[in-house]
């Protein structure tokens, strides 16, 4: 076979073969743990970048079709609703391990994603970022879609020789329609590193208002204790001149090592019911858990209320990627219909997306059991649950449940 005649046959191939991934439909797995319906198959991955974005499809220039520019992982996506059509803002990492965003766009919001035809460039500052990721996208009051993300960038203090030092704080752009982004000052805060920021949604005290994740490393969060809090004048630019912390870092949890906010909370009549990342140390390295909590409406800064332990863990395919056994979620949408999306990725390498509705979100932050912080406390409060189900057992309506 001559190059021409193999080129234009495996074009055909990898464009069918690109058509039945994006096109496939989802469907969620069976019974779940009634807070939430997993989706089957990942929403984004490498694969789902289009051929043009990876290959030369000059014959001329590329006789064997090689992917010329790869691209490695799509992961940790904003995500919004406009006009009835779901939006994730991904994180995708090219071979080259620079990670950049670009949009998907579906109309159910749990599969046949697509990306638009070109990525965001993002406008760079006075000092460019040499890496940006996990871009966290708001509808704020004010009428502004803002995106919070992290910029990286080598630290200029590391030791001759040092090629992994590196420092990361807040980087800001604002939108109206997706398409044209203004790149606003960084945020500035008290802190040496900041990562993981979230905008609230609304003006609190005539201000706007940070979720933020001091720490004192790129890592490491040091005596960074947690969720972080701070309000600012003003968007361009953004700057805290106090943090306090909202939802703390505890020894031998799911947050033990650092958490911090995934998107911005939802707004519901008991409080704002906020997603959010924990983190805690084994002996196979850091492992990532998804968690929730609710703040008081009127002080969204006060815990109102917090379940003990996870609400997505990884499991089966999520555990395995380039970081495993990992889950993260910076995006979720929730429908005026009370249905919500919640995007997270796994092992920083794909996106899924879990399917509920705020009634059950609502339900499960209020009636799941703190963490009791001991084994004997933990034993207690499901010795109580286990005692109360025991008597409903004897009743007559629950005689197909086999006990033991």
């Amino acid at each position: 076979m001559n190059n021409q005649a193999y080129f234009w046959q495996r074009l055909r191939r990898l464009s069918a073969d690109y058509e039945e991934l994006v096109t496939r439909s989802n469907a969620p797995e069976e019974l779940g743990n009634g807070i939430y319906d997993r989706y089957k198959n990942p929403v984004l991955t490498a694969e789902h970048a289009p051929l043009y974005w990876r290959y030369d499809l000059n014959p001329e220039t590329n006789p064997y079709l090689m992917e010329r520019n790869g691209v490695n992982a799509a992961f940790n996506p904003g995500a919004i609703e406009l006009n009835g059509r779901i939006y994730l803002v991904a994180r995708v990492e090219g071979a080259d391990r620079k990670s950049f965003f670009a949009i998907a766009e579906s109309e159910n919001g749990v599969d046949n994603f697509r990306f638009w035809d070109y990525p965001i460039a993002i406008p760079e500052t006075e000092v460019p970022d040499t890496n940006i990721y996990d871009m966290r996208v708001v509808k704020h009051e004010d009428g502004w879609i803002y995106g919070l993300f992290c910029t990286e960038r080598k630290d200029p203090n590391a030791p001759f020789g040092d090629t992994s030092s590196a420092y990361a704080q807040c980087g800001i752009v604002r939108t109206k329609d997706l398409k044209s982004w203004e790149r606003l000052p960084d945020l500035k805060t008290p802190s040496p590193q900041q990562r993981n920021v979230v905008l609230h949604p609304e003006f609190v005290d005539g201000k706007y208002a940070f979720y933020t994740r001091p720490q004192d490393g790129f890592i490491e969060a040091g005596s960074g204790g947690g969720i972080g809090w701070g309000l600012s004048e003003s968007m361009n630019p953004a700057s805290i001149d106090h943090e306090t912390i909202v939802d703390e870092k505890i020894y031998h949890t799911i947050k033990e090592v650092k958490n911090g906010q995934g998107p911005a909370p939802i707004k519901t009549e008991h409080g704002w019911l906020h997603i959010a990342h924990g983190v805690r140390n084994t002996a196979a390295g850091l492992r990532y858990v998804i968690y929730s909590f609710m703040t008081d409406l009127a002080e969204p800064n006060r815990v109102t209320h917090s379940p003990g332990g996870f609400l997505i863990v990884p499991q089966g395919i999520e555990r395995i990627g380039d970081v495993s056994n990992v889950v993260f979620t910076n995006g979720l949408v929730a429908r005026d219909n009370g249905e919500v999306f919640l995007y997270y990725a796994s092992s920083d390498t794909r996106c899924h997306v879990a399917k509920t509705t705020v009634d059950q979100l609502v339900d499960y932050v209020l009636h799941t059991p703190e963490d009791g912080l001991r084994s004997f406390a933990s034993v207690e409060k499901r010795s109580e649950l286990i005692k109360a189900n025991l008597e409903l057992m004897s009743r007559p309506e629950y005689a197909f449940l086999i006990k033991g």
